[in-house]
């Protein structure tokens, strides 16, 4: 279907209101222009045919105004030759042809408004479609500029998330240096650590030891002056 359903809705569009009002302007504006196009191919089509036809009917009127001529002269020899009544047959048929002169004098007339008219619609269509081309153009453009503008935000926005994971990579990086040179100075503690709880648990079980021994009331197994002597006695 298209955008304009006559010549006249061509002309007397407002193409700022029909763009203004399009879900989709850049599509509506190839609508426009395309159905303008054709449009003004149709109308110039209609006007070489016009043009045509007036050339047919003006060559026809400079034919009766020939013959027009012809039969007055011929008039002219019948009266010479005191033939009136040739003469009188003469400007009868000279009559009948002025008045199918005149009849497609008329026509020729009509030829030329109409030849007239289809100029002015011709000028007017191309002017609205060089006015929709126009605008056409500034779409296109503002469509580029934005499309311009997103790529530069992409851009920016790119830009800062790399520079953010720069950041975080560099954290991570920090941390595992100070991971590796805690594990650094860890490094060949590990058998001295086991030895040192295994002391550790020897010292807990003597402890234990002489607690139970100091609870139980027992005296320690070591030897006294007294009962040396007395072991020394012969039996």
């Amino acid at each position: 279907m298209g955008v304009f359903s006559r010549m006249s809705d061509i002309i007397n569009s407002n193409l700022n209101a029909m763009l203004d009002s399009a879900e989709d302007p850049e599509k509506m504006v190839r609508l426009i222009i395309q159905e303008m196009e054709d449009t003004l191919i149709e109308v110039r089509s209609a006007s070489a045919k016009v043009i045509a036809d007036r050339k047919s009917i003006e060559r026809r009127c400079a034919r009766l105004a020939s013959d027009a001529a012809s039969w007055e002269e011929k008039a002219c020899l019948a009266i010479s030759k005191g033939r009136d009544d040739l003469a009188r047959a003469a400007l009868q048929e000279k009559r009948l042809i002025e008045e199918e002169l005149s009849a497609v004098t008329g026509e020729l007339d009509s030829a030329d408004d109409h030849i007239k008219q289809l100029g002015e619609e011709v000028a007017q269509l191309q002017a609205k479609l060089d006015d929709a081309k126009a605008k056409q153009k500034a779409l296109l453009m503002r469509s580029e500029a934005m499309q311009s503008r997103m790529a530069v935000k992409r851009q920016v926005y790119r830009s800062n998330l790399d520079e953010a994971f720069t950041r975080f990579e560099k954290f991570e990086r920090r941390m595992d240096n100070m991971e590796g040179e805690l594990a650094a100075m860890d490094m060949g503690r590990d058998g001295q650590g086991l030895a040192a709880e295994i002391d550790a648990l020897r010292e807990d079980d003597w402890l234990n030891a002489e607690l139970e021994r100091l609870k139980s009331g027992m005296t320690p197994q070591s030897s006294t002056p007294d009962s040396a002597d007395e072991n020394s006695k012969p039996q």
